[in-house]
């Protein structure tokens, strides 16, 4: 099975079209690009399941607030989140070397350019057990970083500026 079939195109929305994970609130944020991810269900809960290293600093607002953004962009922003995933917020102010301009939310922060959010409430999180994983993955991304932690996020609010 053809798994890149253009009917399996929204399964591949974050990894191949990448997007924004932000957290935070009011001037007190931090954002980072994601590529791996996923949509789904659970417990009856439409979710948005991420994974974040602790070692990164979105990570430090992620585990403060109660509730993240996943945020799609046009091809046009691509530059912008290969930035925003290549420095720290701890270093610079990143956003400031972009486009983008934040969207106070009342929960959360997004970006004005932004195609599509998906505001999120954190329901679960769960550090992945490296003993799970097989040693393939294990070389290839976890023998010189920190393991993910796993964060399930149910959708409370989708903001669909493609229409």
């Amino acid at each position: 099975m053809d798994l890149k079939n253009f009917k399996l195109a929204p399964l591949y929305a974050i990894d191949k079209e990448w997007a924004l994970l932000t957290c935070g609130k009011n001037e007190n944020f931090n954002t980072m690009t994601i590529s791996w991810g996923g949509l789904g269900t659970l417990w009856h809960k439409p979710i948005v399941t991420v994974y974040i290293r602790p070692n990164r600093y979105t990570y430090e607002f992620i585990e403060n607030n109660d509730y993240f953004s996943i945020s799609f962009y046009d091809e046009s922003y691509r530059g912008d989140l290969a930035f925003l995933g290549s420095k720290s917020g701890r270093d610079i102010d990143k956003i400031s070397c972009t486009k983008l301009t934040p969207e106070f939310l009342e929960n959360t922060v997004s970006f004005k350019e932004a195609k599509l959010t998906i505001v999120c409430k954190k329901i679960y999180f769960q550090d992945m057990d490296i003993n799970n994983i097989s040693e393939n993955e294990v070389d290839r991304f976890y023998k010189n970083e920190p393991i993910h932690r796993m964060y399930i996020g149910e959708v409370i609010d989708i903001i669909d500026r493609r229409i």
